[in-house]
């Protein structure tokens, strides 16, 4: 493991430290070569931190021990892709904030499918959503799609089983760490896509799910493939903040119209007046997706 790797991953290890920070660290020293020779004033000054937040990133630094981390991964099939390496997703790579580090759980060649499909949607679909979601991925799924998605209830949840029950492949983005599966009502669901799919997170097994974690997550739901499919969702949920996310990045954004009656069709009847594309068949995500592969 090069000097550097091993660098970016101890930072992804300390709780204090955000994305930002390891850019500016970057910045200021490609390599990381000084990384543990600043002191905390220096990281105060450095970071624009408070001196009690530099003294912890120090003090993180100091006393958490990697390697033998790294060791502790290694029994428990864990595996750290960092944006050094060859087996970090293209697509992924160039969003404007990639993840610095991924924690693997399962096939990581997963990472690297020809073709792929990000979904998401309500934790509270309707009958007409779970329907709706068979009736346009399954088709996709026999043409070995991977399905994407964030391991939520409801949407996410049917999505993975779906891809799961079609002997398909899926990926599962959390919002914690591995040690801490949320929701953990889908901690069985979390154990079959580990062993037969990818689990998938930016942050440290140990590290807890926040309210916070979560938008940061969708970025990488909706990172990771051309398309982002939004089944159902109410307006300034999760799910419209990563169909946002995903026009931000360049990606296409496509909805399953719904009743104007029902408050689950809100966020995707919103989201085709912005320009989302209208999908009504498997074909009308496809016949799109071949011209961004």
């Amino acid at each position: 493991m090069s000097d550097l790797r091993e660098k970016l991953i101890h930072l992804a290890h300390c709780p204090s430290v955000n994305w930002k920070q390891i850019f500016t660290l970057l910045q200021q020293n490609s390599s990381l070569q000084n990384l543990y020779e600043y002191s905390p004033s220096q990281l105060q000054k450095l970071l624009t931190l408070s001196i009690e937040r530099a003294n912890q990133i120090k003090k993180d630094l100091q006393t958490i021990p990697i390697r033998d981390i790294l060791d502790k991964y290694d029994a428990e099939n864990i595996q750290c892709v960092t944006i050094l390496d060859n087996e970090y997703p293209e697509l992924l790579r160039h969003i404007y904030d990639p993840p610095w580090v991924l924690f693997a759980r399962g096939k990581v060649s997963l990472l690297h499918a020809p073709e792929s499909l990000s979904v998401v949607g309500t934790r509270n679909p309707t009958s007409y959503g779970t329907a709706a979601l068979t009736h346009i991925v399954k088709p996709m799924l026999h043409e070995e799609f991977v399905v994407v998605s964030g391991l939520a209830l409801g949407i996410d949840q049917a999505a993975h089983e779906l891809a799961i029950a079609e002997k398909a492949k899926t990926i599962a983005v959390l919002g914690g760490g591995f040690y801490n599966i949320y929701p953990r009502g889908n901690q069985n669901l979390a154990r079959e896509i580990a062993q037969h799919h990818l689990l998938l997170s930016e942050y440290a097994p140990f590290m807890k799910p926040t309210k916070w974690f979560f938008p940061r997550r969708n970025r990488i739901i909706s990172g990771l493939t051309g398309g982002t499919l939004v089944v159902q969702a109410k307006e300034r949920s999760g799910s419209f903040i990563t169909a946002d996310q995903a026009l931000q990045q360049g990606r296409e954004v496509f909805a399953i119209p719904g009743s104007i009656f029902e408050e689950t069709s809100c966020g995707t009847n919103k989201l085709i007046q912005l320009g989302a594309k209208l999908v009504q068949s498997a074909a009308d995500i496809t016949d799109e997706m071949m011209y961004i592969r």
